[in-house]
Parts: C-alpha cells; sequence; structure tokens
C-alpha cells in the first residue's frame, strides 16, 4: 500500500490586504516538498510562524520515520515478534486511529503493509516482476489485526516476526496538522500547510477571500478540471502516474493493494477532503485499493468527508455532496 501524495493541487492568489501579509516557503522534510504559507503583520513574524512548523514537522519525522533507526517506530519494527515496545503516548495514539480507519475500510488502508516494500520497488531499481511466491510470502507479514496495543502499558508489539509498519499513507497528513495547530496556537490567523498534495488551511487569505485551490486532471497535466474554496480544511490528493513500473507493457502503479500484494487498478486519482489531513491522507489510499464503487459508497457513509475520483478511462465521479466548478 505504498504511497506517496503528489503536488497535483496548487494555490490561487495570495496578495497583501490592510497590514497582513502572506509569506511562503518550499522546502525538502520528510524526503518531500512541503509549502508553508502564512499570513502574518510582517516578514519577521511570517519567517519566524514558517520555521516553528518546520520544526514541527522535523520532530514528527524523528519519531514516525521508519528510516530512522533511532526512531520509535523502527524499534518497533526491529522487536516484531519478540516484544512489546514502549512509545510516546502521540506515536501509540497515531497508531490507535490508523488501526480505526483500517476497520472502517476493511484493511484497504493498513500501516503494515510496509514489509511488501521489500518487493515492490519505485525507485528504478526493480527490473524484473516480483514472482507471485514473493507476493505471497510478503503478504503473510500484513494486518493491522496482529499490531497488538497495551493501552494501559502504551505499548505497540508486531505479533509477527518480520513485520514492518510504515506511516508512508498518514505520515505527512498529520505532519500537516500537527504545523496548523501549533501555527493557531502561536496566534496565526491563516495559512496552508502543503505537504506534497497533502494540504491543510485555515483562516482566510490576507485579502478576506477563502483559500483557493485547482485540481489538476491527469489526463492532461496543463489544465485543471476543477477550482474549489477550501474552508478550514484540508485534501489530499493520491495519484497512480507519478510513481510506477512497468513490466510487459502494463504499467504497475506505486499503491499497493494490502489484500492481494499488488498494485491497485482501475483508478488513476483520487481526491479526499475532510477535516483533517491526517484522515484525508489515509482515506485518499483507502478509495483507491477499494476501488471507484465500494470507495464512494464508504466516503458517503462517512461525515464531513468528500472525494472525486478519476478512473482509468478518464471519468470523473463525485461523492453526494461535493459540488466543483468544472473547467
Amino acid at each position: 500500500m505504498l504511497r506517496e501524495s503528489f503536488f497535483f493541487l496548487f494555490i490561487i492568489s495570495v496578495s497583501l490586504v490592510n497590514a497582513q501579509q502572506t509569506f511562503h516557503k518550499t522546502t525538502l522534510l520528510m524526503g518531500s516538498r512541503f509549502d508553508i504559507t502564512v499570513v502574518a503583520e510582517n516578514k519577521e513574524e511570517g519567517n519566524a510562524f514558517i520555521d516553528t512548523a518546520i520544526a514541527e514537522i522535523t520532530r514528527i519525522e524523528k519519531l514516525i520515520s521508519s528510516w530512522d533507526s533511532a526512531s520509535q517506530t523502527s524499534e518497533i519494527n526491529q522487536y516484531a515478534g519478540i516484544r512489546a515496545v514502549k512509545v510516546d503516548k502521540e506515536l501509540f495514539e497515531l497508531i490507535s486511529r490508523a488501526i480505526a480507519i483500517s476497520e472502517i475500510t476493511d484493511g484497504a488502508f493498513d500501516i503494515s503493509y510496509a514489509s511488501m516494500d521489500r518487493i515492490w520497488k519505485f525507485d528504478g531499481s526493480m527490473t524484473t516482476m516480483p514472482s507471485p511466491e514473493e507476493v505471497q510470502k510478503s503478504l503473510g507479514k500484513v494486518g493491522f489485526e496482529n499490531i497488538i496495543l497495551d493501552t494501559q502499558n502504551q505499548t505497540v508489539f508486531l505479533a509477527e516476526k518480520g513485520m514492518k509498519i510504515s506511516f508512508g499513507a498518514i505520515g505527512k497528513g498529520y505532519a500537516a496538522d500537527k504545523a496548523k495547530q501549533l501555527l493557531i496556537e502561536k496566534g496565526v490567523t491563516a495559512g496552508i500547510i502543503n505537504a506534497s498534495g497533502d494540504m491543510n488551511t485555515w483562516g482566510k487569505q490576507a485579502n478576506g477571500k477563502e483559500w483557493t485551490v485547482a485540481i489538476t486532471n491527469p489526463m492532461n497535466k496543463n489544465n485543471a478540471f476543477a477550482i474549489l474554496p477550501l474552508k478550514q480544511g484540508a485534501v489530499v490528493t493520491s495519484g497512480d502516474y507519478e510513481k510506477f513500473v512497468e513490466f510487459n507493457g502494463i504499467r504497475y502503479a506505486h499503491i499497493i493493494n494490502p489484500k492481494t500484494g499488488y498494485p491497485a487498478t482501475g483508478i488513476i486519482s483520487v481526491t479526499v477532503f475532510a477535516p483533517s489531513a491526517e484522515l484525508a491522507d489515509a482515506l485518499a489510499t483507502a478509495v483507491f485499493v477499494l476501488g471507484k464503487d465500494v470507495g464512494l459508497d464508504r466516503i458517503n457513509q462517512l461525515p464531513n468527508v468528500e472525494c472525486i475520483i478519476i478512473d482509468d478511462k478518464g471519468t470523473i465521479n463525485k461523492s453526494e455532496h461535493i459540488k466543483i466548478n468544472e473547467e
């Protein structure tokens, strides 16, 4: 279920009115592009707020990174099948919420997918298709039911040796949420945290208008197919066309179905609107795996959540209550 959100969303118009200014910085964090925008009184204040957001995202990366051998997540993976690992309350609660999302999506979202990264690589290093035996073996290490949480002792135990968890399909959204929360606590009245397409907003632009996003049509990246206002919430796009491998003329995208061990098919992109980027991030991946019909049905059952799906025929499909202005 490896996935990375991509930068298909862009901010339309920022301005300066009544001494409020918009300040922006693009930087590399968590291995991805982050665009941080804040509304502030002056440059000094704006830059200080941006630095605060960067520091918070860096802190979260050190906590949840499965690549950092010193992180608590790596320790959980290291002792899979051996013993439980005591973790910070923040990480424990993040894992608890991830399991809850797995339950409501019938396992289409599953942070234990990470054991499959040994056989599917989308960094250009794959030269042959994994064998059915390799795929089946990797599936044996996947299953959120085997993530055992002990609330009293605040420990996490992966029941099977070789299991791994990763926050690749939820971590950037979570980081965007936490940076937003901290900036609001610091008095920032408006801004956007954009974590490679995992976008969280609050307040209004310096000119008093709503933040507005355009969603790019993956069938023609030079054109946006929809323009929407974004109020006090998050939007995340998951796409299959930026990272993939190709064997025998067939393209295999980077979003893996944790039930089958093979890349999900039938959908090119999913955009989810939700109260938090963490939730939108996880649901975008889940919908991609569930497929158009089941995915839309599941989204329609969730309060304050909407989505737009583009299938492999280029057809735009929308959840029940979303309204978009198509270009």
